[in-house]
């Protein structure tokens, strides 16, 4: 809980209405942006953190609009650099809390290299991706998430690109949290976006967000309220992997592949079901969680992995304060002017 001060000297506790800036949105009327932007504004005040300390720093796209809506520190950047200019800023500013708005296209096309680098090197940011499968801002060419064959105005006949899957790419890297969540569901949301901003390190959340303009539906299949309970998989903590509206289908390993079985059918209980471990160090679960999609699988939804390291930003204040220690504070002038250095006279 966040609280600031009155005139009085007395304090109020902050809302939601604190952190929406003055700003006009300009979203496409029902663009899945809205619920994003609207359930990071809700978690705001209960992340402890204040207002003065929280910087959103985006790229190019739709997504990257929202630092002009949120009533914080911000910086609408250049297109995929976000992460670097994010890293730069809490080596710096440790005690910031720093959030990346970024979008499909932006982050794994140009931005594919950035994004690798500051999960790998655990930088101690949120980063939200918006993941819409199409390029909005530009009027709905294809993405590097867009499904093989999909027709766009950049791929008339259909694209013969293989999709890039973000959670899947942020195990790779090493990230040490990944989670999804989806524009419609609030709850889910918020508890997504307040566990990434707890984690010590780099958070990677991946939000399924509709374009109703140029990729109206993209998820409905298995995001739809009516058909959400039996076609995603909410992942909790130490409990079994169960899901659909009767509560009755769940997943077990199968040699070394998932497979879904329905409770009560051929002696199966909920002892044979994998039960949901997200600090598990080997991403291998992870991996195979992020490769699981409707139809043959529920899509899971929540919290993949969340895993410890030391952080980039914590080893390098540690480097420096030794560095210190050893070398002691140093002399930029000295730093300068050492090495190999020469008097150019006047006869040249």
């Amino acid at each position: 809980m966040v609280t600031a001060n009155r005139s009085d000297g007395s304090t109020r506790v902050l809302t939601r209405k604190d952190f929406v800036s003055d700003q006009e949105v300009r979203w496409c009327p029902g663009c899945g942006d809205y619920s994003i932007l609207a359930q990071t504004q809700k978690v705001m005040p209960d992340l402890g953190v204040p207002k003065e300390n929280i910087v959103f720093i985006s790229g190019i796209g739709c997504s990257s609009r929202l630092p002009y809506y949120m009533n914080t520190y911000g910086f609408h950047s250049i297109h995929g650099r976000a992460p670097t200019i994010a890293s730069g800023l809490k080596a710096s500013r440790p005690e910031l809390s720093v959030w990346v708005v970024t979008g499909d296209g932006d982050a794994l096309s140009i931005g594919g290299n950035h994004l690798l680098h500051v999960l790998r090197r655990n930088v101690d940011l949120q980063i939200v991706l918006h993941n819409n499968q199409i390029y909005g801002l530009t009027k709905g060419q294809y993405s590097p998430t867009s499904e093989l064959g999909k027709r766009t105005k950049s791929s008339p006949v259909g694209t013969i690109d293989a999709p890039l899957h973000p959670l899947t790419v942020a195990i790779g890297a090493e990230a040490t949290f990944v989670a999804r969540a989806i524009d419609t569901d609030a709850q889910q949301l918020q508890l997504v976006l307040e566990r990434a901003h707890q984690h010590h390190g780099a958070s990677f959340v991946e939000v399924y967000q509709n374009c109703n303009i140029f990729n109206d539906g993209a998820f409905a299949e298995f995001a739809a309220k009516e058909v959400r309970a039996d076609r995603t998989l909410l992942l909790e903590h130490g409990k079994p992997m169960i899901f659909g509206k009767e509560r009755n289908k769940g997943i077990r390993i199968n040699g070394l592949a998932p497979e879904v079985v329905t409770i009560g059918e051929d002696g199966i209980t909920e002892a044979d079901l994998l039960v949901h471990d997200e600090t598990r160090e080997d991403p291998t679960i992870a991996f195979m969680l992020s490769r699981m999609y409707w139809p043959q699988f529920p899509v899971p939804m929540g919290v993949l992995r969340a895993v410890q390291r030391p952080t980039y930003d914590d080893l390098m204040a540690r480097q420096i304060e030794h560095a210190i220690a050893v070398e002691g504070p140093g002399d930029l002038r000295e730093l300068f002017t050492e090495g190999d250095t020469w008097t150019v006279g006047e006869d040249g």
